[in-house]
């Protein structure tokens, strides 16, 4: 079932998404050579005690870190420790959640350590950030899962080839419906699968973290031995972005980013919705 959430819910979830986007923005600044995942990881719990918030990660089935560090060819859920040190050139995806009173954020971005990027590599993380807004600006009164699907493959789909050869969509990872838990029904398939039929209908209360995983290869991944970190199995880099909405009367309003969306659905074509904390 999907859950439903009231205006007074979501602005709580509004307040948690807040909080995410200054742990993003704390660990961005943080995210330099020399530094450990693990130093990223003490900057992230110091936002959290800092705003009075909880982590979602933490403990979350035994994962041992406040967020996610995962660098390169590590798609998603990386532990952060002392012996990952970050270099120039490394592709950084940080994955945080915060919890207040009960309601939760979720949101990743990816990042550049310092200013050894190739081309192909600035540009996959475009493409996969722009794939994750198209999916934010599916999000809309009579729509349904599927739409939301449709968008994020048909921009990456759309983009002109890498030197790779083709961007993969990880298969095995997606979003979700989030609320007064961090993952929830429905799961999001960030490509379209005719088989799982066109999904629920989109209505006022529905929240969702939408997160377009994109490698500059193969769209297959494996577990490593510590149950937890996600890589590609040909070794390619990949990109993951993400944030959390939930759909209003008045439009779709971004959770975890500071504007709430309104610049950039703008530029989309959509009117955000009002701020609750405005």
């Amino acid at each position: 079932m999907v859950e439903i959430k009231t205006p007074e819910q979501i602005a709580k979830m509004r307040e948690a998404g807040l909080v995410v986007a200054a742990m993003h923005d704390a660990c961005r600044a943080a995210a330099v050579p020399g530094a450990t995942t693990k130093d990223l990881d003490e900057v992230a719990a110091k936002v959290l005690a800092d705003h009075g918030a909880k982590p979602n990660f933490l403990g979350y089935g035994g994962f041992p870190g406040n967020i996610c560090t995962s660098v390169n060819d590590i798609v998603v859920h990386g532990i952060p420790d002392r012996e990952t040190v970050l270099k120039d050139g490394d592709l950084l995806s940080i994955d945080a959640g915060a919890i207040i009173d009960g309601w939760h954020g979720d949101a990743a971005i990816t990042v550049f350590v310092g200013e050894g990027h190739s081309a192909e590599q600035r540009e996959l993380s475009r493409v996969t950030e722009e794939s994750m807004w198209a999916g934010l600006a599916a999000v809309r009164k009579g729509n349904r899962l599927v739409d939301v699907s449709r968008s994020i493959e048909g921009y990456i789909r759309r983009q002109p080839r890498p030197a790779s050869g083709s961007y993969g969509i990880v298969e095995d990872y997606g979003g979700h419906g989030i609320g007064s838990q961090m993952h929830m029904d429905p799961h999001l398939l960030n490509y379209v699968d005719r088989r799982r039929g066109r999904g629920p209908k989109l209505v006022p209360g529905f929240c969702l973290a939408i997160e377009p995983m994109v490698t500059l290869g193969t769209p297959k991944t494996h577990v490593l031995s510590d149950d937890w970190t996600v890589k590609t199995n040909d070794g390619s880099w990949s990109s993951h972005w993400e944030h959390s909405v939930a759909l209003t009367e008045q439009g779709p309003l971004v959770l975890t980013a500071p504007d709430g969306g309104k610049a950039k659905l703008a530029e989309l074509g959509i009117t955000a919705a009002p701020d609750p904390l405005a």
